[in-house]
């Protein structure tokens, strides 16, 4: 069985159709966990009547310490061996639970199944797929862009066993939770990646993610997190991580370059404004000096 985990704090616009989208799947060997955080919206009444009428739901609602903290009460919960957390404004494929389970089933124990998942903007327009390939933990920790980690939980899934080797979601850790887990669970399990979408995530303005991005604290958050799981691997993998990271940065470059270059090439009269700028404010310092 796989257990479906939506963690939810007032999520009354979402909340229906992530029900749907769990019944849609046409799963038999599901249970869809909801773990409300105490909505003071209509949260808990649309759970309460689709509840009533599928057996396959089972939800609490109860003031918690944030969202790994209702993680791990859904964790607590679940009765099946496979975990998948499907955010409440999140979705997945058509058929990718029964998909899933079927993959599962030649795989040993603990296992970490990735697949990849599309990207969506506010105004539901499809921006990127996210395929996570390279699941190494030093290809994780060296890399940024593009982002090599799967970013969102509705493209992934695990043996619930994992937690006994890793432990739990950090609960004080209320941003990259996620991103935690997979640094230890990539080092703990037997790591598969299959090519197909499984999973949708919405960027939506005003979610916690996107304001710590707008705030400008994401990129050091992320930075600390990560030299953090550097430090625990063997001295050899913390110098493979600092070439990699030596060798993505100098490439990255390279590719900004490129792309400036070829954009000048087709835009010469951008070169010229833009040297035209740098002339004349080289002239104004010398004049002021």
């Amino acid at each position: 069985m796989i257990s479906v985990i939506t963690p939810v704090y007032n999520g009354e616009r979402f909340i229906e159709s992530c029900i749907k989208v769990v019944i849609d799947q046409n799963c038999p060997n599901v249970e869809h966990i909801i773990v409300d955080g105490g909505s003071t919206d209509g949260t808990v009444e649309i759970i309460k009547q689709y509840a009533q009428k599928y057996p396959h739901i089972r939800w609490i609602s109860e003031k918690d310490r944030g969202q790994s903290d209702a993680m791990n009460k859904g964790i607590a919960m679940a009765k099946g061996e496979i975990i998948s957390f499907l955010n409440v404004d999140d979705f997945y494929e058509s058929n990718a639970l029964n998909r899933v389970l079927e993959l599962f089933t030649d795989l040993p124990e603990p296992s970490f199944l990735v697949g990849n998942c599309n990207i969506w903007g506010d105004e539901e327009e499809f921006l990127y797929t996210n395929k996570p390939k390279n699941l190494k933990i030093t290809h994780l920790l060296s890399s940024t862009e593009p982002p090599p980690f799967p970013l969102n939980p509705s493209a992934y899934f695990y043996h619930k066993s994992l937690h006994q080797k890793i432990g739990l979601y950090k609960v004080d850790e209320h941003y990259m939770m996620d991103i935690d887990f997979i640094c230890k669970a990539v080092q703990a399990a037997t790591v598969r990646y299959a090519d197909e979408a499984w999973g949708n995530h919405r960027h939506i303005q005003g979610t916690k993610t996107i304001s710590l991005v707008k705030s400008g604290q994401h990129t050091q958050h992320l930075s600390d997190l990560l030299e953090e799981h550097k430090k625990k691997l063997p001295l050899f993998e913390q110098y493979q991580v600092d070439i990699l990271r030596g060798f993505y940065r100098n490439l990255y470059q390279l590719k900004y370059y490129f792309r400036r270059t070829k954009h000048y090439l087709r835009n010469p009269q951008d070169l010229f404004q833009k040297l035209r700028f740098r002339l004349v404010r080289i002239l104004e310092k010398n004049v002021v000096s």
